[in-house]
């Protein structure tokens, strides 16, 4: 009887070491997902007060749409929680989109190479967070799944392991990637 207790013992102590080690490397993940998304978002902020100069030279008079990208650069790098940053990042993908169609309007602006390798290299920012934040959700998927799930969520509760935020974007206009075409 006492080896098939201490049997139990021990499987049930490895079953929640084994539990508490998968809680703990979806949580690093999720961290990982997160920095991947930071990062490409900073690549971006550089870009943008290149890019609003260069329409700027050509366009001095769509003043508001330049304040607008500006004012909203700054605010989503001031942005605390993985909501607050989503919702900022989808009015500032708006506000590029917008700086994209003054540009259109602008053939010698289009003709410029320094404007156009402005664009490929904000194409290609774009497509690195759009990947960062499929990766960066898939890791919250993950974390979330494991902490809800019984018997995981035994474990979770008792080490305080919280859910953690997906990077959404909630309006359908602002999901869209800035249209930039070369």
């Amino acid at each position: 009887m006492s080896v098939l207790l201490l049997v139990i013992v021990v499987v049930v102590i490895g079953w929640a070491a084994l539990t508490y080690n998968g809680l703990v490397k979806h949580k690093n993940l999720v961290e990982e997902g997160w920095s991947g998304i930071e990062t490409q978002l900073k690549r971006r902020y550089n870009l943008i007060p290149n890019l609003v100069e260069s329409v700027k030279g050509y366009a001095a008079h769509e003043r508001e749409t330049f304040d607008s990208v500006t004012t909203l650069r700054t605010a989503s790098e001031a942005a605390s929680s993985v909501g607050d940053r989503a919702t900022s990042e989808g009015q500032l993908g708006a506000a590029l989109s917008r700086l994209m169609a003054v540009a259109e309007a602008y053939p010698e602006l289009k003709a410029s190479e320094n404007f156009s390798e402005l664009q490929q290299a904000l194409s290609e920012v774009e497509d690195q967070i759009q990947l960062a934040r499929r990766y960066y959700n898939g890791t919250v998927r993950n974390l979330n799944t494991m902490i809800e799930q019984v018997p995981s969520n035994l474990i979770a509760g008792m080490f305080n392991f919280q859910k953690a935020e997906f990077f959404e974007i909630d309006d359908d206009k602002e999901r869209a990637v800035p249209s930039v075409s070369l």
